[in-house]
């Protein structure tokens, strides 16, 4: 079996105020494996929207060990966190004002360095990002004239630019119609698969997650995160 690209153990997540800890979960201990897409559902409040934040170093965790690829997430620096994780998260973008490629082009900024200058290279990793999510016929159309699971397709493709063997979602189907959020589920299992990438993402559509992922995390506020294949914990109620 593979390694494991993501380790936690006994990690505890929650916030710091002052001296103030609020712990959301404790004792978690899971392993994201590479080449799998992970669906972490849960109702609201649950804590899901932290775990990512947790697991993509925007907040630290309170207690317990985290790796990514068997080295502390604490131990990366930002522009090695750029260049492992991708994050995508729910908020609407405001960069209605970019063209399509401009804002994908945003995913080259962990390897272009300060002044940004696009080569040959990242012009055609961008040009196989926007193929890859089958957004390319609207490479130079503006952001702001786009859907919602068009603009939803263009921040997979920016993520996917980043060249990050991690990407990371927070609930990337929420302002969809049903048959984008389809459209975007299958895309998401088929990047993972071709690509061998970690795919993890937060969601409310289980009968979606059930049908589609490799693996299911359920979360709640009383047993922490069940984790396992949809069969596996369909099976055990």
């Amino acid at each position: 079996m593979e390694k494991a690209v993501i380790t936690a153990n006994d990690l505890c997540i929650g916030y710091r105020q002052g001296k103030q800890e609020k712990r959301i979960h404790e004792h978690l201990s899971f392993r994201l494996y590479p080449g799998e897409l992970t669906c972490l559902l849960g109702a609201n409040g649950t804590g899901k929207s932290t775990l990512l934040r947790t697991l993509a170093a925007s907040q630290p965790a309170l207690s317990g060990e985290l790796f990514v690829q068997e080295k502390p997430l604490s131990a990366y620096s930002e522009k090695e966190r750029s260049r492992t994780i991708g994050v995508v998260l729910t908020d609407k973008t405001q960069a209605g004002g970019l063209t399509v490629y401009e804002l994908v082009a945003l995913g080259r900024q962990p390897h272009t360095g300060f002044f940004g200058r696009l080569n040959k290279t990242d012009h055609s990793i961008i040009e196989e990002a926007l193929e890859a999510v089958s957004i390319s016929h609207k490479a130079h159309s503006y952001t702001a004239e786009l859907s919602d699971g068009e603009r939803q397709k263009v921040m997979i493709a920016k993520a996917l630019a980043q060249q990050t063997d991690i990407i990371f979602l927070d609930e990337p189907t929420a302002f969809l119609d049903f048959p984008s959020k389809v459209e975007i589920m299958q895309l998401l299992f088929r990047l993972s698969h071709t690509g061998n990438r970690t795919i993890f993402l937060s969601t409310h559509d289980l009968e979606l997650a059930l049908q589609i992922a490799d693996k299911v995390w359920l979360m709640n506020k009383e047993n922490g995160v069940k984790t396992g294949t949809p069969e596996d914990l369909s099976l055990d109620g």
